[in-house]
């Protein structure tokens, strides 16, 4: 038995955990994960952290100092870049950082710097160097990373098949062992029997969300709002459900390319949602004082003024959000996609 690798189970954890798990264990460590976001967590994040920070960045910190005791190493990557001349947001560049200096007596950091900006070298190359920590095995590490990378493609042909990260975590046999059952089952993801276009075919109210997956599948930051919407009996179709290409040649309708992957990957989203005619309604969530989020949220905004076709709204949350609020809206928006629909 290996050492145990602490995984926070925020921020980067609802993109790429199944991809760390497999690496980690392939190397012989134990992965564990923090458990679910709680007002517990949420406070004790708050409290490091400055005032200006956004919440997902005050929900990660919370999620560290959840995992203190309960691992040897802490996995916080320095997630430069994933692509060529694109970057992600600086709070995940300095996010190593913030913790080493906000949060106290923690687990050792293990801070790998991810740049795929130009090459693949350097990539590589964090890659080696962290696997070194656990064997002297060039060919080891290299199999680790080859299965977490078969791993992290069946995780994403399952969310596009439209299921959300937990549930894809589940099917795969990766889900934390002390999870919560998951707000929505596999079942309820695909009730509506064939995706989007069979659910608007048989009447049901179809929504895109667009959001970050930090925010919009943790249950305790986004007020529930997935289970909401279903309750609702509405078909939601997320930004992560779509596939790169649609998202992609979406974005490229901007005048200006979006430098910000992840940004630019929500800009394809909502554009997809406004003008393909696939779903009813699009909701933006975002976190207050996240800046590359106001610049979408504002483009977004002015086409949906423009074309009038799908009902737009936002939603903005913070450490101050209420659900019941977010309820009131949610059953708000959904009232109004029923209004236009009526004959």
């Amino acid at each position: 038995m290996g050492e145990v690798v602490g995984i926070p189970r925020a921020l980067l954890y609802y993109h790429y955990y199944p991809m760390w798990k497999v690496f980690f264990e392939s190397l012989g460590q134990t992965v564990v994960t923090s458990g679910p976001t709680t007002r517990a967590v949420v406070d004790a994040g708050i409290k490091v952290t400055v005032d200006e920070a956004c919440l997902p960045v005050k929900v990660f910190h919370g999620h560290v100092l959840a995992l203190a005791g309960k691992c040897d190493y802490v996995f916080i990557p320095r997630l430069v870049s994933v692509e060529r001349r694109a970057f992600i947001c600086p709070k995940f560049m300095g996010l190593p950082d913030m913790i080493r200096c906000n949060c106290r007596d923690i687990p050792r950091i293990i801070d790998s710097c991810i740049n795929l900006s130009r090459t693949t070298r350097e990539y590589m190359r964090a890659v080696y160097s962290t696997g070194r920590m656990f064997t002297g095995s060039a060919l080891r590490i290299l199999a680790s990373h080859n299965r977490a990378r078969t791993a992290l493609a069946r995780y994403t042909r399952h969310i596009e098949g439209g299921l959300t990260p937990d549930e894809a975590m589940a099917v795969m046999g990766m889900a934390p062992s002390f999870d919560e059952p998951a707000h929505g089952t596999v079942a309820a993801a695909s009730s509506s029997g064939g995706g989007p276009a069979a659910a608007m075919g048989a009447g049901r109210v179809v929504v895109g969300l667009v959001g970050h997956p930090y925010i919009i599948y943790d249950p305790f930051v986004s007020m529930n709002v997935l289970r909401r919407l279903r309750e609702m009996g509405v078909t939601v179709v997320t930004s992560d459900m779509l596939p790169a290409a649609v998202t992609e040649r979406e974005a490229a309708r901007f005048p200006k390319r979006v430098f910000w992957t992840l940004g630019r990957r929500l800009l394809g989203a909502g554009f997809h949602f406004l003008r393909s005619g696939a779903v009813h309604g699009c909701l933006h969530m975002r976190a207050f004082a996240c800046g590359p989020e106001s610049l979408i949220g504002e483009v977004l905004e002015r086409e949906c003024a423009r074309r009038r076709d799908v009902p737009f709204a936002t939603i903005t949350v913070d450490e101050h959000t209420g659900e019941a609020g977010i309820l009131t809206r949610l059953e708000a928006f959904v009232d109004v996609i029923a209004r236009r629909r009526k004959p």
